[in-house]
């Protein structure tokens, strides 16, 4: 006799968790948008951003949006991270993480053959992806810190190698966080129902 299992109606991303990600998404925008502007003002390589893409108009401008956005990151992002602590979904959604499974999934992505039948589970690349770009806005908050209040924090100044070096870890940070941000905006592409996932809370086809 085959035994009936009920369907888990529970949402796959809860309310307080897609809240905090459009929050932190709303934040990274604009924080990056200004961020090209504020670098504009005083370029440490040979390019500029088109002031086109930047946000803020003048130096004034983009600091106030860079500022005010910010805080947004911090203060939501501590949320984000202390509720999936404190619930338990950290530790379910990123864990075990491990180097076998980063390079079998990581050749499956690479073939075209990962699978994305379970929007519950995370697979070890997306896993890592995750992880490593919280660790990216830990940089980047540690360094835009050294960046906005650079005699105030002596200590962490000179543990990232000084201003100018924090100027470059900061701007590092950025990049590795716009790529990530890229090739996220390009799997969501690929399997759309991720996005109705994030939106709704729950995958298309469940009722």
């Amino acid at each position: 006799m085959q035994t009936r299992t009920t369907p888990d109606n529970r949402p796959i991303h809860p309310l307080w968790m897609r809240a905090t990600h459009w929050l932190n998404a709303l934040a990274v925008l604009v924080l990056v948008a200004s961020g090209w502007r504020i670098y504009n003002a005083a370029p440490f390589f040979f390019f500029r951003f088109p002031a086109s893409i930047t946000l803020g108009g003048w130096l004034g401008g983009a600091l106030q949006w860079h500022f005010a956005a910010m805080w947004l990151l911090v203060f939501n992002g501590l949320v984000y991270l202390g509720l999936n602590i404190a619930s338990g979904r950290f530790a379910r959604k990123f864990f075990p993480l491990t180097p076998t499974g980063i390079w079998r999934d990581a050749r499956a992505a690479l073939g075209g053959r990962l699978s994305h039948a379970d929007p519950r589970h995370y697979n070890h690349v997306q896993k890592l992806a995750y992880l490593f770009v919280i660790v990216d806005l830990v940089a980047i908050v540690l360094s835009g810190l050294v960046l906005w209040k650079s005699v105030q924090f002596p200590l962490l100044r000179e543990l990232l190698g000084g201003y100018e070096a924090a100027r470059r870890v900061h701007f590092v940070a950025m990049a590795a966080l716009v790529a990530f941000v890229a090739v996220h905006l390009v799997m969501v592409a690929l399997v759309p129902r991720t996005l109705l996932t994030m939106l709704r809370g729950r995958a298309p086809h469940t009722p």
